[in-house]
């Protein structure tokens, strides 16, 4: 679980953080602080892992705010000055967001600072058992919710960054669960890996031209080193 905060003079700007984030279930907000004062009195009184810091504010700027910090938290910055980037990593922040930035990038800069933070250590909360995945179903986190996913609901799974896509027939969970995870549990016999991002339902393949396949309206690359996989199943 990753405990960010928002510093930020603009409402809006922590609206926008506030939606994305709501996308990454391992990420919880503990306050909204609009100048750097607010944060100070918050951080004397809260842990917090993770700031989204805007350099633009009234009073303080975010940078001389941060360099009042004893023991920082990592800093993703978030602001339309892009000139102040080269100080921004001479002050050791995990990512510059220049707004506005798209949840695309935003997730890279979650990625990023979850690399820095844990060192590569598992922060995923709910892994995949192999009872849940003998009874045909399992529950999955995504969305700030429980998903229960049936096997026959499942179209293909795609790699992104630290979190997975699970594609379903009407629906698309953003979920922390490695791919890894769902390849050693999902049965062999139904999916399958094709790519090093992607691992697909076999029943729900249309068709398979070249180097791709298709499922649904979705065209699904073949990895180089899967070829042969792919040709000892069809």
């Amino acid at each position: 679980m990753i405990r960010y905060l928002i510093i930020d003079d603009e409402p809006i700007a922590h609206r926008i953080i506030e939606n994305y984030s709501e996308n990454l279930p391992h990420l919880v907000k503990v306050g909204n602080c609009y100048n750097a004062f607010e944060a100070m009195k918050f951080l004397n009184e809260n842990t917090v892992d993770l700031l989204f810091l805007d350099i633009n504010m009234p009073k303080l700027s975010g940078f001389d705010f941060l360099k009042t910090l004893a023991n920082p938290p990592k800093i993703i910055v978030t602001t339309a000055y892009k000139e102040f980037a080269i100080e921004g990593y001479e002050l050791n922040i995990s990512d510059y967001l220049l707004k506005p930035f798209s949840f695309e990038r935003f997730i890279k800069a979650i990625n990023k600072t979850i690399d820095a933070a844990q060192n590569k250590k598992s922060i995923f909360l709910l892994p995949i058992t192999e009872k849940q995945a003998n009874d045909g179903s399992f529950f999955l986190k995504g969305d700030k919710k429980l998903h229960q996913i049936h096997f026959q609901d499942l179209l293909f799974i795609e790699a992104y960054g630290h979190f997975t896509k699970v594609y379903l027939k009407d629906d698309m969970i953003i979920s922390p669960q490695k791919i890894s995870d769902f390849e050693k549990l999902l049965p062999t016999l139904d999916f399958l890996r094709i790519h090093k991002s992607f691992i697909v339902s076999k029943n729900k393949i249309k068709y398979i031209e070249g180097n791709r396949v298709l499922i649904d309206q979705h065209k699904i690359p073949i990895g180089q080193t899967y070829k042969e996989i792919i040709n000892k199943f069809f």
